[in-house]
């Protein structure tokens, strides 16, 4: 099937980048997964528009673009409530929504979150690289020639009219997650958590870390209690592979939460956030409070089953 121009940026926001679920097994090269942030956002609204899991989305941050519809289609905004409108016009989010040509989606400012995403019926075509569209800002490649869309960009999706009919599928409202000041993140202590006191892993748990400004896409720095290691040990390891949520201790004893664009550290990893809560992770911004809370290995597996459920719920 052939792609159309399906939108154009008139104004790109601070960063909006091109982003699907990622790319995986290239990590003993030096390449990061990328992929969107709050995977559960992108996935939600791929769901809402008809398309398959790993399609491409765009991924707002801060803020969103102005981009003018140049055909007929259907588009969902997930995540952080940038309170989306269609020339001037509020809709609501986490629902399907038919924009005509000419169309005009902007956003009227942040109330709660960090990033939002847009999915399009069709999803949004580029090249993939090493099997994805993802946008890798670190290294250069992905999705829009590697860097964040720029005004006069055109974005192609792949025969929009047949994912129009979806038009009005939601989320049930009681599974549209809600980003609180105070966040609580799941967590399961390892794989160095040996490297640290009994007494130090209990004040961990019981601690409160304000994020900072130093967060990207590549990791989160927290502020508070500082974790140290035994008294024995080196304050730095060899380094080698870290996923997505592992908590890292370094010198100074503030925690930093890796995130899908770092593929190496050289820190301890006391923890790790469970799967089901990653695209929390994505939703943290300056000022947040986070506090974790130790779970065991079936309550992470329920977990992950029941986020699992609240995709499935799209359109059922």
């Amino acid at each position: 099937m052939a792609s159309v121009k399906a939108l154009e940026i008139m104004n790109p926001g601070p960063l909006t980048t091109v982003q699907d679920r990622g790319r995986f097994g290239f990590g003993e090269y030096g390449v990061a997964p990328s992929g969107a942030v709050d995977t559960l956002s992108l996935r939600v609204g791929n769901r809402l528009v008809g398309n398959g899991a790993d399609e491409a989305g765009l991924e707002l941050t801060f803020s969103g673009p102005a981009v003018t519809a140049l055909a007929r289609i259907v588009i969902a905004v997930t995540g952080a409530d940038f309170q989306p409108q269609i020339n001037g016009a509020k809709i609501p989010m986490w629902h399907a929504v038919v924009m005509k040509e000419g169309d005009r989606l902007s956003f009227k400012g942040i109330r709660s979150g960090l990033r939002a995403y847009v999915t399009v019926g069709g999803g949004i075509q580029s090249p993939r690289v090493l099997g994805s569209r993802s946008t890798n800002l670190s290294t250069c490649f992905g999705g829009g020639s590697g860097r964040p869309l720029m005004k006069g960009d055109i974005l192609y999706v792949r025969a929009p009219e047949l994912h129009l009919e979806t038009e009005g599928t939601a989320l049930p409202a009681r599974f549209i997650p809600d980003y609180p000041q105070d966040v609580t993140l799941r967590m399961i202590f390892g794989p160095h958590h040996h490297h640290f006191g009994l007494h130090t892993l209990s004040r961990f748990q019981k601690a409160s870390y304000r994020v900072t400004g130093q967060l990207d896409r590549t990791g989160i720095r927290l502020e508070g209690t500082a974790i140290k290691e035994k008294a024995a040990l080196k304050t730095s390891i060899i380094s080698e592979g870290v996923v997505c949520g592992a908590i890292q201790i370094p010198g100074d004893g503030q925690p930093i939460i890796i995130l899908s664009e770092t593929v190496t550290g050289g820190y301890r990893k006391i923890a790790c956030v469970i799967s089901a809560d990653l695209h929390r992770l994505g939703q943290l911004r300056p000022e947040n409070q986070v506090r974790f809370a130790s779970v065991s290995r079936d309550d992470a597996r329920i977990a992950l089953e029941e986020m699992g459920t609240i995709i499935q719920s799209v359109g059922s």
